[in-house]
């Protein structure tokens, strides 16, 4: 068996955007998946806050991801058969959050990320860098307490770029959100408050 991780122990604190850079094929997509719930570790514990993840069923994993998580895959996952204003109100409707409020929200934050005006558009119509932006509207529908983001930047132009990462700083430090992101952009990684290298299973200081 391969040891994808080996003795991770990390923190994520409120207002804080953390880094985690390494290689490809370091873990770092593993570390995501599951702190974002989405995969089950062999050993270890996962917490929020006061409450217990470790050993949560997968009805359980969802409803918080729904309610305290926003994920930005790097491979954006929307679904090709609905709109682009659909496909970023579908975070809303995970939660019962009421529609005109979600509605409101969605519009604002299309419009700073510059695709408000392809909502009738359908995924496959839109460039990657595009798909990107509408993913990112969508995991920040809910204002979601830990935002998990796989190579956020990575199909985007230097401009929506600083659109995005401008966001994610704002969110943190502004709304209280705690950001990790993994990325290979030593541009993206310099704005972060910590940064952490992943290797050999084990995360390490930037300079340890």
């Amino acid at each position: 068996m391969l040891d994808v991780l080996r003795g991770v122990d990390v923190t994520l604190t409120p207002g804080e955007m953390l880094a985690v850079v390494g290689r490809s094929g370091s873990g770092k997509s593993t570390l995501l998946n599951l702190l974002g719930c989405l995969d089950r570790s062999d050993g270890g514990e996962l917490w929020f806050g006061d409450e217990r993840l470790t050993g949560a069923g997968r009805g359980s994993r969802a409803r918080f991801r729904g309610r305290h998580l926003g994920f930005v895959f790097q491979a954006y996952h929307l679904i090709p058969e609905l709109t682009v204003w659909e496909n970023v109100l579908l975070a809303a409707r995970y939660v019962g959050r009421a529609r005109a409020e979600a509605e409101e929200a969605a519009r604002k934050l299309l419009q700073r990320l510059g695709v408000a005006a392809r909502v009738a558009h359908y995924p496959p119509t839109l460039s990657g860098g595009e798909q990107q932006r509408v993913a990112f509207c969508r995991a920040m529908l809910n204002d979601p307490a830990v935002i998990l983001a796989d190579e956020p930047t990575g199909n985007l132009d230097a401009d929506n770029a600083g659109v995005l990462l401008a966001e994610l700083r704002a969110r943190a430090h502004d709304g209280g959100s705690a950001v990790l992101l993994v990325t290979h952009s030593a541009e993206l990684a310099h704005s972060a408050d910590r940064v952490l290298t992943l290797a050999d299973g084990q995360l390490t200081p930037v300079g340890a």
